[in-house]
């Protein structure tokens, strides 16, 4: 019996020894599979890292330039602002100097406009003082913004002479109404005379002739008419600006003449001009 009882201990021992390392081979399989998988799992980290690394710093570069782009445009952006305020303050500029312009522009035909009017009225009052007399005696026209009055000698002199008809000093009374009224204005008294030579003991040439014959109206207008005489500029032209052929009787007679002109003053009118192209 003890025998049989040792046997069956000796069996149970035995049986038991061979679960546990089954037991202990099952679970270090398990443990070996599981430290595959975790090693498996690592590498794949490890070459997701790396990835993301290599991503990390395509990124990091492309940002860079990104950035220095972006600086670029900043720069570019500010250069043209700059350049636009520039224009701006030039554009402003041209304007403020188009303005004055036009301003002076408007002011400057305002003057020519009241100067034209002057003009129109003054060769009107002209015409009337001037109504009894004919058109051969004397003619009366406007031109270049001037009233001229052509006198010919036959009405104011006799041949030769520099001395003055009553009918001559009839005509320049009438005139002179006008002029006394109008004491912004310049007058200029032109002797004229034909190619015919003349060389006596009071005159040596018409050019001599023509500047004592305007002088003579001068002194007339002035000592009996009471013209102001800082008006009146004498001048003689002798034969050298004819309004006809001195070929004919005819011609030289419209060529022997005294032209009194009368224009508005126009100091303010070349002040503004002058004031405007110093201003250029």
């Amino acid at each position: 019996m003890k025998k049989i009882a040792l046997f069956a201990l000796l069996t149970l021992l035995l049986c038991t020894s061979c679960v546990t390392k089954k037991k202990f081979m099952m679970t270090e399989a398990a443990r070996m599979a599981s430290i595959d998988s975790l090693q498996s799992l690592l590498t794949d980290c490890r070459n997701t890292g790396d990835q993301m690394s290599a991503q990390i710093k395509k990124l990091l570069r492309d940002t860079t330039q990104m950035g220095n782009s972006i600086r670029q445009y900043q720069s570019m952006l500010s250069t043209n602002m700059t350049e636009q305020e520039k224009l701006n303050a030039l554009l402003s500029q041209k304007k403020n100097e188009l303005s004055e312009r036009e301003r002076t522009i408007n002011e400057l035909q305002d003057m020519i406009n009241a100067q034209n009017e002057k003009v129109k009225q003054l060769l009107s009052s002209v015409k009337d003082a001037l109504l009894g007399f004919s058109t051969e005696e004397l003619t009366v026209r406007e031109k270049d913004g001037k009233v001229y009055v052509a006198m010919s000698d036959k009405l104011l002199f006799q041949s030769g002479s520099a001395r003055l008809d009553k009918r001559g000093e009839e005509a320049l009374g009438k005139l002179a109404e006008v002029l006394n009224k109008q004491t912004d204005i310049d007058v200029f008294i032109e002797g004229h005379t034909d190619n015919k030579p003349i060389n006596t003991v009071q005159f040596k040439d018409n050019w001599d002739l023509s500047v004592i014959r305007a002088t003579s109206v001068v002194r007339i207008l002035i000592k009996n008419y009471g013209v102001n005489p800082l008006q009146i500029q004498p001048s003689g032209r002798g034969e050298y600006m004819p309004v006809d052929d001195n070929e004919t009787a005819e011609g030289r007679s419209k060529n022997r003449r005294t032209e009194i002109i009368m224009a508005p003053k126009l100091d303010k009118l070349f002040q503004m001009l002058q004031t405007s192209e110093e201003a250029k």
